[in-house]
């Protein structure tokens, strides 16, 4: 784009962040539509049948999942990049094919298809965006606006709400073409823009693209590629590069599995767990199956429980904003614990209520689901995405962010397939299992997930490497390491014995030399 400094960097955030609102509108568009009289009509398998509602609805979580296996399968090899544009295109195909599902003609059969393919772009997108954000941004604001991303999930939800609202208002086809069809202006930004976008200077530097990486950190940083610190910057990511292993951008699955300094596995489950509680925690449950709550638990109309879950995601969205104030202060294990307690004493509140019946009691029941709406927006809807982005090495990372989008959504789909079955069988004991989930969190996250706020990502292998040489947790290890200095982490990272002088002596005139001929 010709673009430097701050305004590269702004380009890189928007594209990353359009790509994070298409996933919450697409997350939220089915809530007000499936429960809707014209698209049960259109769609007739899914008339007042709770199995098939939750199947046609959860069907995106496995398109989801493939997608994301597609990135842990040829993630490394395509780049972050293109691996943006081509999720967005596979998303525009499979919202066409929905749009043009005709009644009579196995519609259903094609919707179910297109929200498989779609699901299948998303997948693609969730599992690279965040790394792409993550290898972009300094360390400073790295939190910031993986976290930014994160809460805008919030906002597209929140226009999926609205726009699903106002076309009931409509011709009864308006009802659920013209949501559905909406997500193509999100689509086509993150489909063209990125076209004109720096690929991943990390992703660039693993496949020996010396020179391109070079530029690219410079452009980032608005400096120039002769500058002293943006060799320095150079030469810290690719001793993390050599320290792993990673040179020509080739990742064996068994890498995944390996401990010693550089934890590559517990890293791994680290960020799959993150990504794991926050769809068992029953978010999803709340998101998709509002207006069916507020409908089946607390005997509202379906206009007022629309209204009522269009309030919500304001709640939602509001609240989503919180972490971009406090996330660098307050740090990823404060908020991943303040949320996990929100949550659990959100759905102690909501089964409580609901055990006596009436509609005095559940007022209550629905007090409870903000609340949780709110806690979950500030904390565990932005966290797990940024938390595997940042505590993977750059040697796995791209198959361990996959690995972790896809316990996201094969849990996605189990939640979303389950709830409406357990509502009408277990009733409010739903919310009881919920509840009893979260609590299990806490002890999980306190004693294993170590604090990153303020790290770049070279500082966090740091944090691993201290904690198994010195034979200490890895949450005391990242609360004894102090912050560090491109040349405070290179001379740590040698002290560790992950750079020998001789490499070092080698990779500085490699790069000094490709730096020569560019200039040449």
């Amino acid at each position: 784009m010709g673009l430097n400094g701050k305004p590269l960097n702004l380009a890189v955030s928007v594209v990353a962040t359009t790509g994070f609102l298409l996933f919450g509108y697409d997350q939220g568009v089915m809530s007000g539509i499936i429960s809707a009289e014209p698209f049960m009509k259109y769609f007739p398998e899914t008339y007042h049948n709770a199995t098939w509602q939750g199947f046609v609805t959860a069907i995106y979580e496995i398109g989801c999942f493939f997608g994301a296996i597609f990135i842990l399968l040829f993630g490394d090899a395509i780049g972050r990049r293109r691996s943006m544009i081509l999720g967005a295109f596979i998303m525009i195909i499979g919202v066409v094919i929905q749009v043009s599902a005709i009644k009579g003609h196995a519609a259903t059969a094609q919707f179910i298809i297109g929200r498989t393919v779609t699901g299948v772009g998303n997948g693609i997108n969730t599992s690279v965006i965040p790394s792409y954000q993550a290898e972009c941004s300094k360390s400073k604001n790295r939190g910031l606006l993986i976290c930014i991303e994160g809460g805008v999930i919030a906002f597209g939800t929140l226009i999926a709400y609205w726009i699903d609202y106002g076309c009931t208002y409509g011709p009864p086809d308006l009802t659920w073409r013209l949501p559905i069809a909406f997500q193509v202006v999100f689509g086509v930004v993150v489909l063209v823009a990125p076209f004109w976008l720096p690929e991943s200077p990390r992703w660039l530097l693993t496949k020996d693209r010396n020179e391109e990486a070079m530029r690219v950190i410079a452009a980032l940083g608005g400096r120039g590629v002769e500058d002293e610190e943006t060799h320095l910057q150079a030469n810290v990511i690719m001793d993390s590069i050599r320290a792993s292993g990673h040179k020509g951008g080739n990742t064996p699955f068994s890498a995944l599995f390996t401990g010693g300094k550089t934890q590559h596995f517990r890293r791994m489950l680290l960020g799959a767990s993150a990504q794991l509680f926050q769809q068992i925690g029953g978010c999803n449950a709340v998101i998709y199956y509002f207006p069916l709550l507020f409908e089946n638990s607390i005997n509202q109309t379906h206009n007022m429980s629309l209204i009522l879950g269009g309030v919500n995601m304001v709640v939602y969205s509001i609240f989503a904003t919180v972490s971009w104030f406090i996330i660098e202060r307050a740090g990823r294990r404060k908020l991943f614990l303040i949320g996990t307690i929100g949550q659990c004493l959100s759905m102690v509140l909501v089964f409580a209520c609901l055990i006596p019946g009436g509609p005095g009691p559940a007022k209550g029941a629905a007090v409870g689901l903000f609340t949780y709406i709110a806690f979950f927006g500030a904390t565990w809807l932005p966290l797990p995405w940024l938390y595997p982005a940042e505590v993977n090495p750059i040697k796995t990372r791209a198959k361990a962010n996959a690995i972790s989008t896809s316990s996201n959504w094969l849990f996605n789909f189990t939640i979303v397939m389950i709830t409406p079955v357990m509502l009408d069988n277990i009733g409010w004991a739903t919310y009881l299992v919920f509840a009893v989930i979260n609590a299990s969190f806490f002890p999980i996250i306190y004693f294993f997930y170590p604090e990153t706020k303020q790290r770049s990502l070279e500082e966090v292998d740091l944090i691993f490497a201290k904690g198994y040489l010195e034979k200490m947790s890895y949450v005391r290890a990242a609360k004894e390491l102090p912050l560090l200095d491109n040349r405070g982490i290179e001379e740590m990272a040698r002290g560790y014995g992950f750079v020998s002088e001789s490499e070092n002596s080698e990779k500085e005139d490699d790069v000094a030399s490709k730096d020569e001929g560019a200039m040449a």
